[in-house]
């Protein structure tokens, strides 16, 4: 049962000190509860006075809810089609959108620089989490003279609201793609990833061609709300992530109500290449029940063996909880670059002969329940 406390607008005078002092006022000018937050005004009046206490306007709720506030999202008719969206807009004809902002999420001492790109499609490309977009950079294709450049992929890091909650806008998690000449170590611009640093050198105002959505892989699945979703990512592969777990904890969704176990599992260089670390950390504080988040940075931390901890080494760490879990029937996601999946492989088929059990035989099984997500790149 949760704790609950009533809070209302009262003066309350407290009396003379033992050793004669005058007495304190302390005044709760206002206090109020919206969908996003509240706060007390609180004053201190040493003019000495009698005890009073004055109520009115009383509000009582719990305290865990006061922690818990979701934000309103709209238009909840987002919630209504049945069919997944799927390629909407294709190359031949993608749809123009518009650059909201983009912002370095990563600290200085982050090797490479990873941009949060917010682009407004005005609800006319509306998407499931999990899915992603296609992004045509402006420019010709250098292989084929008068011909745009080849879509690239990119995982949609929001939820189908958007990060302004209304439905018109998509979020994408861009590391900017750089070449350094082995020989000279220096960077090559002329070698440098096209879409990647279009995106991250966008302003607000700039057209962005975009297609999809696409791919439902990696949907996340809503008939069970009280299921556990394992989420493996090394880097960028961290975006559907951030849309699955906002949708389970930031906003307000009637008819999504997640009540299981979301666990993730987060791969990067240092403390300074974390991704949406202090989004992550709020919803451990405010859901220690419903969500974990471990994290492997590999050149600041080491491995049981001493050697540089990745992410597969955090997920032998928790193998026999990680194995137990997906024998009683949870969902675990995979996305980032392909080299992150020999390793986990290898690890995972470790744990598994360890516990007398064949690898191929239980990841078989896992495909055929749809347990078992992968999207890399």
């Amino acid at each position: 049962m949760a704790l609950s406390t009533c809070l209302s607008q009262m003066s309350i005078a407290l009396p003379t000190g033992i050793d004669g002092s005058s007495r304190s006022m302390i005044k709760v000018q206002s206090i109020s509860f919206t969908e996003k937050s509240w706060s007390p005004l609180l004053k201190l009046d040493s003019k000495p006075r009698s005890l009073t206490v004055k109520t009115r306007s009383t509000i009582c709720m719990s305290l865990q809810q006061a922690s818990r506030t979701k934000v309103a999202v709209t238009p909840l008719e987002l919630e209504d089609p049945k069919e997944t969206p799927l390629n909407l807009y294709r190359p031949k004809e993608p749809y123009t959108a518009t650059i909201v902002s983009v912002e370095r999420i990563v600290g200085p001492q982050a090797p490479g620089e990873t941009c949060h790109i917010v682009i407004d499609h005005d609800g006319n490309v509306p998407y499931w989490e999990g899915q992603s977009y296609g992004v045509i950079p402006p420019g010709e294709n250098p292989k084929k003279p008068g011909a745009p450049h080849n879509v690239r992929l990119y995982s949609i890091a929001s939820t189908r609201y958007g990060d302004s909650f209304d439905g018109k806008t998509a979020s994408l998690c861009v590391r900017r793609a750089i070449y350094y000449d082995p020989e000279t170590g220096k960077e090559d611009p002329s070698k440098a990833g096209v879409c990647s640093n279009f995106l991250c050198n966008a302003k607000p105002g700039d057209k962005v061609k975009i297609t999809g959505p696409s791919g439902k892989v990696m949907l996340l699945p809503e008939d069970d709300p009280k299921a556990t979703h394992i989420m493996i990512a090394t880097g960028t592969g961290v975006a559907p992530y951030r849309g699955y777990l906002r949708r389970m904890f930031m906003e307000n969704v009637p008819n999504f109500k997640f009540d299981g176990l979301a666990w993730l599992f987060l791969g990067v260089a240092n403390s300074d290449s974390l991704l949406y670390d202090e989004e992550f950390a709020g919803y451990l504080k405010d859901y220690p029940e419903n969500f974990r988040y471990d994290k492997a940075l590999s050149r600041e931390e080491k491995n049981k063996k001493g050697g540089k901890m990745y992410v597969q080494d955090k997920i032998e760490e928790y193998s026999d909880e990680i194995f137990k879990l997906l024998d009683n029937g949870a969902h675990i996601y995979f996305c980032g670059l392909k080299g992150m999946m020999p390793g986990i492989q290898d690890t995972l088929k470790r744990v598994a002969e360890e516990r007398g059990e064949s690898w191929e035989q239980k990841l078989t099984q896992l495909r055929k329940n749809k347990q078992w997500h992968v999207e890399v790149y």
